[in-house]
């Protein structure tokens, strides 16, 4: 499920350093970045967090506004994009157990070596499949 939020970007400092505050109307959101690239990451976050946590509490994502909202002089509307769905999935790092099927002599080779197998699976497939 994509949907498109519009989103307030308004210089402030953030640490010692300028950064953005950001504020998300629609969900009633607020969060920050040290810069404009992060700030749209953060932005990003913090929409799939909240919509996540409105799923598992049983309610619906509230809908993005059509309406642009007002901003001030100094501040910056833009929209962020979210998959909710390829959110959840990016996020969930529940373990399940997996059986899987080997040579006995290299189980055993690798049991000797001391090799975790669902370490070593994880990394293997996380690299075959381009996935951090």
């Amino acid at each position: 499920m994509k949907k498109v939020y519009p989103v307030v970007l308004t210089p402030a400092k953030i640490d010692i350093d300028e950064g953005y505050a950001v504020y998300v109307p629609d969900l009633e959101i607020d969060t920050q970045g040290f810069d404009l690239a992060d700030a749209i990451y953060m932005a990003r976050e913090a929409i799939g967090a909240k919509g996540i946590c409105e799923q598992e509490e049983g309610r619906i994502i509230p809908e993005p506004s059509k309406e642009i909202p007002k901003i001030a002089e100094n501040e910056i509307m833009t929209y962020v994009d979210i998959d909710f769905d390829e959110y959840r999935h990016s996020i969930d790092m529940t373990a399940e157990r997996t059986n899987v099927t080997l040579p006995r002599y290299l189980k055993r080779k690798a049991e000797a070596a001391g090799i975790n197998f669902s370490q070593e699976l994880q990394e293997r497939l996380r690299e075959r499949l381009n996935v951090k």
